[in-house]
């Protein structure tokens, strides 16, 4: 990967991108939850948290949706437009945790100039979100 991103002509189905080690911090959940608008207590309340049976507070899905992003779009470079997200949450992300973006190119199609990155993020209690992000190229994203 270059600081450039990827070069459409270069990538083949099966490509991995290189993992993405994002550490869960109370400051990322909280900033994730006010930056989305989401004032949920269990995004930053602990005893709130706990009294819904949660053992921390826990980040919400629009923050675990824009790392997503970040990770394929920053994979892709600025040559990429997001063209979908489509995401499952699966184990809560809890502060004091990590979790780990892996990625694959799962589709190509030369004609439309579009690449499919099949995702998941895991952490210490398995996969908090996996889904698939379809990426546009320049002559796809203007057709």
């Amino acid at each position: 990967m270059s600081v450039q991103g990827i070069r459409f002509d270069e990538v083949k189905v099966g490509d991995a991108l290189p993992p993405l080690v994002i550490p869960v911090t109370v400051e990322l959940v909280v900033a994730g939850a006010i930056a989305t608008r989401d004032f949920f207590p269990g995004h930053h309340d602990l005893a709130a948290a706990q009294k819904l049976g949660s053992q921390h507070i826990f980040m919400n899905i629009l923050t675990t949706n824009g790392l997503v992003e970040r990770y394929v779009g920053a994979w892709a470079g600025p040559e990429a437009l997001i063209g979908s997200v489509k995401i499952r949450l699966g184990a809560p992300n809890y502060p004091g945790d990590t979790m780990t973006m892996h990625g694959e190119v799962s589709e190509k199609d030369e004609a439309a100039q579009t690449l499919s990155v099949a995702m998941r993020g895991v952490n210490s209690m398995g996969d908090h979100v996996s889904g698939t992000v379809k990426l546009l190229f320049a002559q796809g994203a203007l057709a």
